[in-house]
């Protein structure tokens, strides 16, 4: 069926309205109308074809809300009316030992993305949430507490899963010391996390002027990381240490202040090769690892944990027209902490 849908023609092109098609409902399949849709830095990556894969034309878009119109006539967890979302993956293998074990992220077969990634269905490239309309198999369509704001839940399908699912992982919880380094998109939900999950909560910012908005979104402390002074004081003190810059920065004074056994889990993914000193890692012995977002049980563990917790991400609401100037304003970090486009401006 023709869905209007705004796409990226090639790495140079700004985003710009497209026809594209989706396919009618199988038996295991949701459609949803989509309200909302987050605006990831993946996205921006994908367009302008940083990463070198970009099959064009893209229809970026991984953190899809919306409401379920039709469904299969084999489906049995969602009806007409209900809110339900779809995050980074579409699909699997869904038989190698990963998607088995629930880790479908990981999907040694080769897991199928929300865009850009190869359609079972149509023989071409998936499309993603920047558009009026998506599909997608039960198995990997998510339900949404209905006591959620669904724009500011939209992100939780990328940002919020990517942080809470190495917290969860790392046993994260009371009596546990975690840092957040780095408060943007992903970082400010780490903060949240970190402390809905009884942590205490440890913010570390290059900017004084974030330190006020850290304490307001659950960080016991904020350290400003240019303070050479302040850092020392926390060495060897940390349970557990989330990255999430995106830029270059020194991994190795982060490393210090892990304690035995601790670990530092980078989720940003900076431009260059990162340079880590072995003897931060031998004195003592400590971790450095990378997580990637969950897989669909685990996304739907977050997403029932954010209503149970009242967890939600900070937005910016934008029309879909605005998807090019948020992609510059995004790259100034310009945005507190996250852009949402409301459908309704693609639609009306």
């Amino acid at each position: 069926m023709p869905t209007r849908a705004f796409a990226a023609q090639s790495a140079s092109s700004p985003l710009a309205p497209m026809s594209i098609d989706r396919r009618s409902p199988l038996a295991s399949d949701v459609e949803i109308d989509i309200l909302f849709c987050g605006v990831c830095h993946s996205d921006l990556h994908f367009a302008r074809n940083e990463w070198g894969f970009t099959q064009f034309p893209v229809v970026p878009g991984h953190e899809i809300l919306g409401r379920v119109t039709r469904v299969g006539s084999g489906v049995t967890r969602f009806k007409p009316g209900d809110l339900a979302a779809v995050g980074c993956l579409v699909d699997s293998c869904r038989t190698c030992a990963s998607c088995k074990a629930g880790m479908e992220q990981f999907c040694t077969g080769g897991p199928v993305f929300s865009y850009n990634g190869p359609d079972k269905h149509s023989g071409g490239m998936t499309y993603g949430g920047y558009s009026e309309k998506i599909v997608c198999d039960e198995a990997f369509t998510l339900r949404v507490p209905s006591n959620l704001d669904p724009a500011r839940a939209a992100p939780l399908l990328c940002a919020g899963i990517t942080t809470y699912s190495p917290l969860r992982h790392w046993g994260v919880g009371p009596g546990k010391k975690v840092g957040i380094v780095g408060l943007g998109g992903l970082g400010h939900m780490g903060v949240k996390f970190a402390r809905a999950l009884g942590a205490h909560t440890v913010l570390f910012t290059t900017s004084e002027s974030k330190a006020a908005d850290g304490r307001r979104l659950g960080a016991d402390e904020v350290v400003i990381s240019k303070d050479a002074a302040a850092l020392a004081r926390h060495a060897g003190s940390f349970d557990m240490l989330l990255d999430t810059v995106s830029a270059d920065h020194d991994v190795n004074a982060y490393l210090s202040l892990v304690k035995l056994d601790g670990t530092m889990v980078m989720v940003g993914v900076p431009p260059k090769p990162q340079p880590v000193a072995v003897f931060s890692l031998l004195m003592p012995r400590k971790n450095l690892a990378g997580s990637l977002i969950g897989g669909i049980a685990e996304t739907q563990e977050m997403l029932d944990f954010c209503g149970r917790h009242g967890v939600m991400c900070d937005i910016e609401l934008i029309r879909m027209q605005q998807i090019n100037e948020a992609y510059e304003r995004m790259l100034r970090s310009d945005v507190k902490y996250r852009f949402v486009i409301d459908m309704a401006s693609l639609k009306g």
